[in-house]
Formats: C-alpha cells, structure tokens, sequence
C-alpha cells in the first residue's frame, strides 16, 4: 500500500478560522495614523509644560533718567532765606504765589527755610529763589529773553544759574545739569515773573534786539 505523503500547508493554503481572524489592513492603517498624531502631540505637551516651570530669565530692569517716572524724593530742599526788606518781601510772596505746582513734569517739592520766597521742583532739585539785587553784567554778556523776562546764565560745574535782569528785585533759577536745556525750563517761571514781579527798568541791550 502506497503511503499517503502530506505537505506542510503554505500560508496560502491556510484559510481564516475562529480562532485566527483574518488582519483587516484598514484597521492597522488607523492605528499607524493614531500613532503618528498621538507623538507630536505629546512632545509639544511635554514642551509646554517644562517651559511652564522652568524659572522665568531675569529681565534688567531700565534705567530711570531724572525725567523718567522713577523714585523721586519728596523731601524738603535745602535753601537759604536772607531776610527781605518790605517791598521785596511783597514782590517775592505774589511770585510765590504765581508760580506753577509742576515745572514741566517736575513737581513741587518744599523748602526747608522761606516759602514765602523759595520753591523748589523735582530730583534733583530745580530751585527758584527770588529777593536781592540783580547782578551786573558787561554789556557783551550773553543775555536771552524769555517770555518778555532777560535772563543771565552763570554757567557752573554742576547747575546752571539763571538770574533776572529787567526786573524791580531778582529771581534767580538754579537748574541742575541733569536737565539738559536750561532755557526751555524757564517759560512757566518767566510767565509767573511777568505777572507778579514789576519790571526795574531797561533791560539790557541784548534783550531789547
């Protein structure tokens, strides 16, 4: 009797039972895909959560110029107070009294000694002192007249000092080399000047071109 060889059943031979279901290619498409899209996502999640915590990078904090909204002081500023005869004591009350609480963006700050005569503007301090007489100056002396008022600069190493030269008693303005221009910071006081300091004369023939 002839023996009966078999064959070992090539795969494609092998037909899909219950207990080997057949591999459906679209499901296994939609898992690749699910895989592919589920990565990135993760990596940014995990990128944006340890830049959340990591600790912010110090930030330098600016620079306040003296004209900037930085700390300022508020104290009251060191002036002299001679004592007045009567007229320059009225003359330098209504001055006083004209003059702006802010100077450009500097506010006013007090004085330690004669309000009735001083005031003094932001940090560092742009002072304005009025009573005494009125300096003299040679007649090539460079002069400027600000709204109707002539000013004379002592220029100094830290400050320049503009004094009043047409007027019955002196006002004299200090302004700090910290505030560039010393002239554009005239303009109020000069408006204060006109309207509460009477005019002493002639002025200066370099105020009258």
């Amino acid at each position: 009797m002839d023996e009966k060889t078999s064959s070992p059943e090539t795969p494609t031979d092998v037909a899909p039972t219950a207990d080997r279901p057949a591999v459906d290619r679209s499901t296994r498409r939609a898992a690749l895909w699910a895989t592919l899209v589920a990565v990135p996502v993760t990596v940014a999640v995990a990128g944006f959560t340890f830049a959340k915590l990591s600790p912010d990078a110090p930030v330098a904090a600016p620079e306040a110029s003296p004209t900037s909204a930085g700390p300022r002081s508020s104290a009251p500023v060191e002036m002299p107070a001679p004592a007045l005869a009567e007229r320059p004591g009225v003359v330098c009350r209504a001055l006083v009294s004209q003059l702006p609480a802010t100077v450009r963006d500097l506010a006013q700050r007090p004085v330690t000694a004669g309000a009735e005569q001083n005031a003094a503007y932001g940090d560092p301090a742009l002072t304005v002192a009025c009573g005494g007489a009125e300096p003299t100056v040679d007649a090539t002396a460079d002069v400027w007249t600000v709204n109707r008022v002539c000013w004379h600069a002592d220029e100094r190493s830290d400050a320049t000092v503009l004094t009043t030269l047409d007027r019955e008693t002196a006002v004299t303005v200090t302004v700090p080399r910290a505030y560039e221009g010393a002239l554009q910071w005239l303009t109020p006081i000069s408006d204060a000047v006109v309207a509460s300091v009477p005019s002493g004369g002639d002025s200066p023939a370099g105020c009258r071109g």
